[in-house]
């Protein structure tokens, strides 16, 4: 009896690969590091908060390089994590988004009479989430990621305590986001109770021997799909992201606009090619992508030619932008052949994204330090006076747009080569629907370069711009990324190479 009480009670501690971790450890280890430095240091340390920050995100991506150069994929908790290929170009992805951001907040936060502390806590908090968002192929850890990233963010984008506007923001995005949650909470319910497993590559293999659990199986797809549609404010559920964008501090707008977005994609892809794909899945979230792509795209952008203030139409911009990364879903499931190349269709073009939309939000921060306004007219004749911000608004807007040779044009590439090469039907239709919104995008984007370049400055002020350091180290950032990857796109595509159906599980 006591033998047996024994082999009960005996336990092994969890083997845990510490490299494969190392960025998620360091950026934790950086955030108990901002926490002490906020406790003891306080207002003493307002300029030391964006550095450490910086530096521990710059840090946190060494590990992933050498991951990387490793070359071997790691499964960790009997496959509910994985750090491979895919894991790894994503959170390099965040890693240097959240790094761009801490430098466009750095004299946003300083001079704006907010504390400092709990600001770059709660970014690389989100961060955090994100990067286990990228490695998470286990539905509890999916959810736990989702969570991280996303409650420093409602806090976030209600930043501006005292500004009516960014606490409706904050107060829009917590309570779209607790509706999404739940939604989402009942569709991994349903999955769990049908399959009996956390495991998505469990729930894959059920899934496709559950004939008779079709309908259940739908339902609780529809509504994993529902609940992350919210988070990358997919038409019907983008109300929430204009007035969040226009309300929330505007570093945070961009953070919002590109990590946080990509966050949510990144659960998208890791479901449905995991979890849903070749299996019955593929009969009922091709469909609803096809129906949400189309609508997404073609709504966003309608209503971004109506918008005068720039926030608001980067936002329906993004809106937009989201129809065009969630396309190549549509058409996954025809094929293997076709799955890989929507992969890394998605993959490009989210990297793509992140340098252009980051640029331009940094370019409407600075602005917006003479200007204090984000109204299109704001932006006449700024050519006249800051001839170097003008020429980076340009590149980033008809980036955006997909005009060659710059990076935009070929992430828009990558989506039509992804929606023509399988042959069907729903691929063609999409794909004309992607190059009919560009058009009409074009318009929006060039109305904005002709307010800048042939317009005068309201009131004839022509005072130049006094752009900070850190905020014109993101700007080179983002403007070289833009330019490098439209006129030598190999290395976008040498970064996705490995990102294989293989490698994420499938």
């Amino acid at each position: 009896m006591l033998a047996q009480f024994d082999a009960l009670t005996t336990w092994t501690s969890p083997s845990i690969d510490f490299h494969a971790f190392a960025p998620e450890i360091i950026v934790v280890a950086t955030i108990s590091l901002l926490i002490l430095l906020d406790l003891f240091g306080g207002e003493r340390n307002k300029w030391t908060q964006p550095s450490v920050a910086g530096i521990g995100l710059l840090v946190a991506g060494i590990p992933i390089v050498t991951l990387a150069y490793d070359g071997v994929d790691r499964v960790l908790f009997g496959g509910g994590y994985v750090v491979d290929d895919f894991a790894l170009v994503l959170k390099a992805l965040f890693v240097i988004s959240g790094y761009v951001v801490v430098l466009i907040s750095t004299n946003y936060i300083a001079e704006g009479d907010y504390w400092e502390g709990e600001y770059y806590q709660l970014i690389l908090s989100s961060v955090l989430g994100m990067m286990v968002m990228a490695s998470a192929r286990d539905l509890v850890s999916i959810f736990v990621a989702l969570e991280l990233l996303s409650i420093p963010a409602y806090m976030l984008a209600a930043w501006r305590k005292r500004d009516l506007k960014s606490n409706e923001a904050g107060l829009k995005y917590y309570l779209m986001g607790v509706f999404a949650s739940a939604i989402l909470l009942y569709g991994m319910s349903l999955l769990y109770g049908l399959t009996g497993s956390t495991l998505l590559r469990d729930i894959g293999e059920h899934v496709r021997n559950l004939p008779e659990g079709r309908p259940l199986v739908a339902l609780a797809i529809v509504f994993v799909i529902v609940g992350f549609a919210f988070k990358v404010s997919a038409v019907p559920f983008h109300t929430w992201a204009p007035d969040t964008y226009e309300g929330a501090p505007t570093p945070v707008t961009a953070f919002l606009a590109v990590a946080s977005k990509a966050a949510g994609f990144v659960a998208i892809v890791t479901l449905v090619f995991v979890g849903f794909y070749d299996s019955a899945g593929a009969d009922v979230y091709e469909p609803v992508f096809f129906v949400l792509s189309l609508v997404t795209m073609t709504v966003g952008n309608l209503i971004a030619l109506r918008q005068t203030n720039v926030v608001r139409l980067m936002a329906y911009s993004g809106i937009a932008q989201a129809g065009y990364i969630m396309a190549p879903l549509a058409i996954a499931g025809v094929s293997l052949q076709a799955g890989e190349t929507a992969l890394q269709a998605i993959v490009m073009y989210l990297l793509i994204y992140a340098a252009m939309n980051l640029g331009a939000f940094a370019v409407i921060i600075a602005v917006a330090r003479k200007t204090r306004s984000a109204e299109l007219e704001s932006y006449g004749g700024l050519f006249q006076y800051a001839p170097g911000l003008a020429v980076a608004m340009t590149i980033f807007l008809f980036s955006l747009a997909g005009i060659p040779p710059l990076a935009g044009w070929f992430g828009k590439f990558v989506i039509f080569r992804a929606l023509v090469e399988p042959g069907t039907t729903p691929g063609y239709v999409l794909a004309v629907a992607v190059g009919l919104n560009s058009v009409i995008a074009l318009f929006y984007y060039a109305r904005i370069a002709r307010q800048m370049w042939m317009e005068d400055a309201p009131l004839g002020d022509r005072s130049p711009i006094r752009v900070p350091v850190s905020l014109n180290a993101a700007l080179a950032i983002t403007v070289v990324v833009t330019i490098v990857l439209g006129v030598a796109p190999y290395l976008v595509t040498r970064l996705t190479e490995n990102v294989t159906l293989l490698g994420i599980g499938t």
